[in-house]
């Protein structure tokens, strides 16, 4: 390296990093390093550089944590995260390389235009939550969830960057109990007071976001961070609705759970929090008539979600009227007109619903760890019998299996063929549990980031839940994957009864 690289972080333009990366412009520098963007000369395309500073790469706590950095965020990949292509250490001073996300950050965008239409902050805050539950899902929290560590791409697409201070939970890592790291204006109360976190806390912040997207505020000032902090702790969210009262009942529900001070009383995990996005979203269209946001690219790649009452929710009368209404007239016209196309084209009546699936196998899911869960018993979840069952393991730590070290535990169920999923029935002895439902075609999966996006979730389900199901294609394998259980008298645990899925060969 170059004489130019000891001076300050702007001297570095003009840099070439490891005989590769030259380092064109000053993109934008923190307090532990500066990020440029940069030149790959070797495949000829643009990258973002992230540098260390020099006046700290000599410290080895500092060195540590950038390079777990770059391990971190390699492990995850997923379309709504910035990657990782490279890194290394030239002249002693280490660097990270990302892809290059030609356009925004949130925080510009929304310093930019203030409020976000409400299609497009929810939109957003969807494809947050899909970035950080890739992350959790490899037992990574951020811890730094703000409108600065997420960039808009040219498409539109959200894309979380700067895990600098994320932790695993399988380890202790270099951020013990008692210190506060990530910006103050986001941080979960338990953050801020120096406590552990899990992804309860990235949970948190998100929904701090969510409130800044759609009223063009933060919820807390004081007159420095300290005090903001303590706002966090003690006091309530100030109320979404009252800033902007156009935001649906369902949009500010969906705040209002994700920012409970205690986080056992906040989303058990982020797939339930997405589902209630999700459900909001569909509100917000149906209210407009349409799609009002300018994030084209990201309500497309929202998957098309059942319109379901949402429960445990505060939900507009309007809204539920508003429903009524549309689905009335969508009923009339569709008596008037014959609607061939919803019809099959035939004309000869509705279109039947999905047959139930005989399920060959089944096999207990339990890819972080441990000795499985039940897996001699599987079998009495799909035989037909109500009065035999299969269990996962009982844990002590707490309703959310996050709390034992652990995303979640799961079950496998085998379809004799691929099939078109539409529904799937779990009966269970108890509710009170959430899970996410995934599907593969071949398999199955051995990892859980390997099954891809939901295709299905539900919270605070009954004792028999049915889940609906948004499968894209065919799919052999179904997995249920429990992230909250129930509690009993010796511990938490779900006791499946019966499955049943229906659709279509």
């Amino acid at each position: 390296m170059s004489e130019a690289t000891t001076g300050i972080a702007g001297v570095l333009t003009g840099t070439v990093l490891s005989g590769r990366y030259r380092l064109e412009q000053k993109l934008g520098s923190g307090g532990m390093s500066t990020v440029y963007l940069a030149r790959d000369e070797t495949l000829e395309r643009w990258v973002a550089a992230k540098v260390l500073h020099r006046e700290i790469s000599d410290q080895p706590d500092q060195i540590e944590r950038f390079r777990r950095e770059a391990r971190a965020v390699a492990q995850v990949s997923h379309p709504n995260v910035v990657a990782v292509i490279d890194a290394g250490e030239d002249g002693g001073r280490p660097y990270i390389v990302f892809e290059y996300c030609d356009g925004e950050t949130l925080k510009q965008r929304i310093d930019r235009m203030g409020k976000l239409p409400l299609d497009e902050a929810a939109a957003y805050a969807i494809e947050v939550g899909r970035g950080l539950q890739a992350a959790h899902a490899r037992m990574l929290v951020h811890r730094d969830v703000k409108p600065q560590n997420v960039l808009i791409d040219s498409e539109g697409r959200a894309k979380v960057t700067d895990f600098g201070i994320a932790r695993s939970l399988e380890s202790d890592g270099l951020t013990k109990t008692g210190r506060v790291l990530g910006t103050t204006d986001y941080v979960s109360p338990e953050q801020a007071m120096g406590h552990e976190v899990d992804a309860r806390s990235d949970i948190y912040s998100l929904g701090v976001l969510l409130y800044e997207m759609l009223t063009g505020e933060l919820p807390f000032q004081a007159e420095n961070l300290v005090g903001v902090a303590m706002k966090h702790v003690n006091e309530g969210m100030p109320d979404v609705q009252r800033e902007r009262p156009e935001v649906s009942s369902a949009l500010a529900a969906v705040i209002e759970r994700s920012t409970l001070k205690k986080p056992e009383k906040r989303y058990p995990e982020m797939g339930a929090m997405l589902a209630d996005l999700e459900n909001a979203l569909e509100v917000e269209v149906a209210r407009a008539g349409r799609s009002t946001g300018e994030a084209t690219t990201v309500l497309d790649s929202m998957p098309h979600r059942r319109r379901r009452i949402l429960t445990s929710r505060r939900v507009s009368v309007a809204g539920i009227l508003l429903v009524l209404a549309g689905t009335a007239a969508a009923l009339l016209i569709a008596g008037l007109t014959g609607d061939d196309e919803r019809r099959g084209g035939g004309g000869g009546g509705n279109e039947e619903p999905g047959t139930e699936i005989e399920l060959q196998t089944a096999a207990d899911f339990d890819p972080i760890g441990g000795d499985g869960e039940h897996p001699d018993d599987v079998r009495l979840a799909i035989d037909g019998n109500q009065t035999t069952s299969w269990t996962t393991e009982t844990y002590d730590a707490g309703p959310e299996v996050s709390l034992s070290g652990k995303p979640g535990v799961g079950l496998v169920v085998e379809a004799a063929e691929p099939i078109q999923g539409e529904t799937l029935t779990v009966g269970t002895s108890d509710g009170g549990w959430a899970a996410q439902i995934f599907a593969a075609s071949a398999g199955p999966p051995e990892a859980l980031e390997e099954w891809g996006e939901p295709v299905g979730a539900v919270s605070n389900a009954e004792a028999e839940e049915l889940i609906e199901l948004t499968v894209s294609e065919p799919a052999q394998y179904y997995l249920i994957w429990f992230t909250k259980l129930v509690s009993y008298d010796d511990g938490y645990r779900v006791e499946v009864e019966e499955l049943t899925l229906s659709g279509e060969a």
